[in-house]
Order: C-alpha cells, then structure tokens, then sequence
C-alpha cells in the first residue's frame, strides 16, 4: 500500500490535509535531511548552525535577503506586542537551542544578520524535532502549512549559500 494511503486510513488528522499541507511537509523531510548532511555534516545542533553561520559571515557569504521574508513570518508568527505568543512555547527550545538568541532576534532586541539567520535556522531546527518526534502529531499536523513553507525556503536559502548547488 502507499505510504499515503496508509497514513491517511491510520494517522488521526492526516486525510484532513491539504495537499499543499502533505507535500510541504514531505519537502521539508527531504530538504532538512540534505540541509544535515551537506551543511551540517549529519550533526544538527543550534551549535553547529552558529559554526556554519559564523563560517559563512567570515567568508563573506553571508547575506540576509534570501532568509528576510520567512525570518518576517516566524517574527510575526512567535511575537506579538514585543512578547512570545503561545506559538513560541511550541517551538520547545531547550537551553542549548539558544532560546535567548532566538527570542532576541524575533523581538528585533537583536538585529545582527548572522544572528538572524542562525535564529531562523534554529527554528527550522525544532521544526524539525518536533515533526520527527512526534510533537507535531498531537494535533493532527494541522496549520502548517506557512511554517513548513517558510523552512522549506528557507532551507534551500541556506542549501545555497553553503554552495551544494
């Protein structure tokens, strides 16, 4: 049987879908797993997403424009009124996630580029866990669809400014 027709017989929620829903988060597995491989030499951490930003702010690779509009759209997702909205208790940040760092940037206290960008991927970063361990599950994948589209961009933003393309 195809996986997605099997998911949507057993998987609370996921007949529910859009198809833009189902194929942004399909995307999202395969660009997330080369973004690992290629940039982050199969070691995700918020660590090594500041290493690889740093690499790239040292070698002049660096520029914010292909990251702006969904580091915009987490901004206005997770902040509101200068404070976290409940969606950015969601993101369940860990203390070596950087949440300070994150939270920071959203708020516009911190506007350097290099953070910005490594915030944003850091983001995309607990996407990533909570789809692959389950969180996002709880309520059916539901409502996803901008927050995987603005990874997804943001993924390949980052894909190519490693320069794997």
């Amino acid at each position: 049987m195809n996986p997605i027709d099997w998911l949507s017989i057993k998987a609370p929620g996921f007949s529910e879908l859009l198809i833009e829903e189902r194929e942004a988060i399909l995307h999202f597995s395969l660009l997330w797993s080369f973004f690992e491989a290629e940039a982050l030499n199969t070691n995700a951490s918020a660590n090594t997403i500041l290493a690889l930003i740093r690499e790239w702010e040292r070698t002049g690779r660096l520029r914010i424009e292909p990251f702006a509009e969904s580091l915009a759209y987490f901004q206005a997702r997770y902040i509101e009124n200068e404070e976290p909205t409940t969606h950015f208790a969601d993101l369940h940040l860990r203390r070596n996630d950087k949440p300070e760092l994150v939270r920071d940037v959203l708020i516009g206290a911190n506007t350097n580029h290099a953070d910005g960008v490594a915030a944003l991927l850091i983001i995309v970063l607990r996407l990533r866990n909570n789809l692959f361990h389950g969180v996002k599950w709880a309520y059916g994948i539901r409502g996803q669809l901008a927050n995987f589209s603005h990874a997804n961009a943001a993924l390949m933003a980052a894909l190519e400014t490693y320069g794997t393309l």
